[in-house]
C-alpha cells in the first residue's frame, strides 16, 4: 500500500511528482523518494513524510523531464533511507514498487551468486537487479521488464527507468492498481487518479497483467506476452478532485461532517416512491434478486463490520441467512457454499489485496453470483465482480474511514430491499426502511450538533490506556467499530464486546480507570442491556451511554448520558456509528496524534 507516481513530458516535472506524493501519502508515509532522469540519475530520498522529501528536493537542483516518485509503508525491511525508493540497480534501472514479491529471498541468493550487490533489505531491489539481468542479456527496456516479471511470484505495481533509454518509462501491474494518465504535452501514471488529476482527467486504468509503456506522446499496452491489448480512456468529472480542508483542522473531521451530504447522494436516483428498483443492481439483476437464498459477505476492517450489521438486517427484516467472513481468511480454508447464495464483497477502495483475492476465489465457487459495493467506479472490485452497488462518499483522505462506512452501510440496506422484497420481507415493512432511509440525512445532521458535548466528554480518555465498547445485536458491530476508530487514531486499546458476554470475562477489567461506552438504542434488547449496565456501574466503571432518548437513562454517578435521537430501529445503526467518531476524533484531538495519518496504517491495503 505504497504510492507510485510516474511522469514524462515536455517540461520539467520534478513539482508533479512530487504534488503527486502528497496527494498519495495516505497509502504510505514511513519514507519517500523521487528519481529523475537528466544526464545521469538525480535520486533523492528521505525518511518520513512528503514533506521532508519536498525539502530535500527544494535544495538540491533536482529536475528531469522523465522521472518517478514514491511514498513507502514498509513492508520487506526498516522504514529508513536505504530502504526508501526508487531503488537503482547498475547505475542504470530505476524502479519504484507497491506490492509485495513472495519469492524474493530465492532471487536474491541467484543474484548475489551472478554478482550483483544490495544496498536495501527490500523485495523491490530484486526486481531492479532481475531487470538489469535481463537487458545485460540485450534487448530493450520493455523486454527485458517482460522477462523479469515472468520470474516474479506476488503482486506488484511497477515504474520503470532505464537511464540510457530515457524516452520511455514503462510500466507493470499484477494485483496492485496502476492507472496511465493521458495528457497533452506529456503522459503520467499512478497509484491512484487523486495523484494526476491536476494535470489531466483522461485515464487508462490497466488490468491485471498488463505491461505498458509510455511516451512523451505515445501510449502502448500489451498483455503478458507483450501482444497489444486496447484499454479505452476514461474521462473524470472534476467534481472527483479530493477537496481541500475547507475551514476544518483535519479531514477526517471533514468527512464526518460530509456524511449527511454522503449518505444523500447514495441515496439518489435510488427510490421510486416506496421501492427499490431492481435496475439500481444493473442489468439480469431481477434474474439473480430471484435465485438469492443467501448471502455471504466478505470484507476486511471497517467493511466487515459493515458487513456484521448487514447480517441483523438480512435476515431479520429480508428472512435471509447471512454469513459474514474476514476476507484475509476467506481463502484459506475449505469453501462450502450454500445453494442460491449470492457473494458480496465489500471494500472503499476497490484496491483492497485480500478481498480481490477472496472475488477471485468466489468466481470459481457456485455462488449464483458476485456483487461489490465500493467507492471507486474504477475500480478492480469493481471491474471483476458481476454486479455492482456503488457508494457515492467521494474522496475520502483520512485513513479512518467514516462516511465511506455510512454509506457502505446504506447501500447494504439497499441490497437487503431488493433481496428482501423477493423473499420474505412485506411491502410494509419495505416501504418502512425507505422512509427511514429518506429522513437519514436529516438525522445525521441532528447527531452531528452533539459535537460540543462529545467534545467535553472526550476529555475523559486523554490520559486513559484502555477502554471498553458495548452493543447488542444490531449494534455490537457499530461498538466494534468505535473501538477500531479509539485504536487507529488516538492510540488507546479499545476493544469492543456483545454486552451479554460482560460477565464471561471482560467484567473481570472493570474499575475506575477502566472507561466503558455502550450505545443504547431503544430496541427489544434494551433491558438486557440496561441489566448490562448496572453490572458496569456496580463495579465502580466509569460509564458513557450514548441512548436514544427514548431509553428513560439518565446520568447520575459515575453514569454519563448523551441523548441521540435515532427512533428508528434499522437505519439506527448508522446514526449511532457517528458520535463513536465524533467522540475518537476529539480524543486523539486531545493527545495530539496524527488523525489523519495515524502511526503504523495506509489508506488502502494493497498487500496481503
Amino acid at each position: 500500500m505504497c504510492g507510485i507516481v510516474a511522469a514524462i513530458a515536455g517540461k520539467d516535472v520534478c513539482s508533479i511528482l512530487l504534488n503527486g506524493l502528497e496527494q498519495l501519502e495516505y497509502r504510505g508515509y514511513d519514507s519517500a523518494g523521487i528519481a529523475l532522469i537528466n544526464g545521469g540519475i538525480r535520486r533523492v530520498r528521505r525518511l518520513g513524510r512528503v514533506a521532508e522529501l519536498h525539502a530535500a528536493v527544494d535544495g538540491s537542483r533536482c529536475a528531469g523531464k522523465v522521472g518517478i516518485a514514491h511514498t513507502r509503508w514498509a513492508t520487506h525491511g526498516a522504514p529508513d533511507e536505504a530502504n526508501a525508493h526508487p531503488h537503482i540497480s547498475n547505475d542504470r534501472v530505476v524502479i519504484v514498487h507497491n506490492g509485495i514479491i513472495e519469492n524474493f529471498e530465492a532471487l536474491k541468493r541467484r543474484q548475489i551468486a551472478a554478482g550483483f550487490s544490495f544496498e536495501s533489505e527490500t523485495d523491490t531491489e530484486v526486481i531492479a537487479h532481475q531487470i538489469m539481468f535481463h537487458l545485460n542479456r540485450g534487448g530493450d527496456l520493455l523486454t527485458a521488464v517482460r522477462d523479469a516479471l515472468h520470474e516474479l511470484e506476488g503482486a506488484y505495481a511497477l515504474s520503470v527507468l532505464d537511464a540510457e533509454q530515457p524516452g520511455a518509462i514503462v510500466l507493470a501491474r499484477k494485483g496492485s492498481p496502476l492507472v496511465i494518465g493521458v495528457g497533452g504535452d506529456g503522459n503520467y501514471a499512478a497509484s491512484d487518479i487523486q495523484a494526476l488529476l491536476p494535470v489531466t482527467r483522461e485515464f487508462i486504468y490497466l488490468e491485471n497483467g498488463d505491461i505498458a509503456r509510455i511516451g512523451r506522446s505515445d501510449i502502448a499496452v500489451f498483455n503478458g506476452g507483450l501482444q497489444p491489448v486496447e484499454r479505452l480512456a476514461h474521462k473524470v468529472p472534476a467534481s472527483q478532485r479530493a477537496a481541500e480542508l475547507g475551514g476544518f483542522d483535519h479531514f477526517m473531521q471533514k468527512e464526518i461532517h460530509e456524511q449527511p451530504r454522503a449518505v444523500a447522494d447514495t441515496l439518489e436516483g435510488r427510490f421510486v416512491d416506496d421501492a427499490v428498483p431492481e435496475e439500481v443492481l444493473g442489468a439480469d439483476a431481477g434474474r439473480i434478486l430471484s435465485q438469492i437464498r443467501a448471502v455471504e459477505i466478505v470484507a476486511c476492517g471497517t467493511s466487515y463490520h459493515a458487513g456484521l450489521v448487514a447480517r441483523h438486517w438480512f435476515e431479520e427484516l429480508a428472512g435471509l441467512r447471512c454469513v459474514v467472513e474476514i476476507a484475509s481468511e476467506y481463502r484459506y480454508r475449505r469453501q462450502v457454499v450454500t445453494p442460491g447464495t449470492l457473494f458480496v464483497a465489500v471494500s472503499q477502495s476497490g484496491e483492497t489485496a485480500d478481498t480481490l483475492a477472496a472475488l477471485e476465489l468466489a468466481r470459481q465457487c457456485d455462488y449464483i453470483a458476485t456483487l461489490a459495493i465500493c467507492n471507486v467506479a474504477e475500480s478492480s472490485l469493481v471491474r471483476e465482480a458481476d454486479h455492482t452497488l456503488m457508494t457515492h462518499a467521494g474522496p475520502e483522505i483520512g485513513v479512518a474511514s467514516t462516511k465511506a462506512f455510512t454509506t457502505q452501510l446504506v447501500a447494504l440496506l439497499l441490497l437487503v430491499i431488493l433481496a428482501g422484497r423477493r423473499h420474505r420481507m412485506p411491502e410494509a415493512t419495505a416501504a418502512s426502511v425507505v422512509a427511514q432511509l429518506r429522513n437519514l440525512p436529516v438525522r445525521l445532521e441532528q447527531v452531528l450538533s452533539l459535537e460540543d458535548e462529545i467534545k467535553a466528554l472526550a476529555s475523559n480518555y486523554a490520559g486513559k490506556h484502555h477502554a471498553l465498547f458495548l452493543g447488542r445485536g444490531q449494534h455490537h458491530p457499530i461498538a466494534m467499530e468505535g473501538a477500531l476508530k479509539m485504536k487507529e487514531i488516538s492510540y488507546i486499546h479499545a476493544e469492543a464486546y456483545a454486552a451479554g458476554e460482560l460477565k464471561h470475562g471482560p467484567l473481570a477489567l472493570v474499575d475506575g480507570d477502566m472507561p466503558v461506552i455502550a450505545v443504547a438504542p431503544n430496541d427489544h434488547l434494551l433491558e438486557k442491556l440496561k441489566s448490562n449496565l448496572q453490572e458496569v456501574r456496580a463495579r465502580g466503571g466509569e460509564l458513557h451511554v450514548f441512548a436514544d432518548s427514548r431509553t428513560g437513562l439518565k446520568a447520575r454517578g459515575n453514569a454519563t448520558i448523551i441523548e441521540v435521537d435515532a427512533p428508528e430501529n434499522a437505519v439506527a445503526p448508522i446514526i449511532f456509528a457517528l458520535p463513536l467518531q465524533l467522540l475518537a476524533y476529539h480524543t486523539a484531538l486531545l493527545k495530539g496524534t496524527d488523525i489523519d495519518k495515524p502511526r503504523n496504517l495506509a489508506k488502502s491495503v494493497t498487500v496481503e
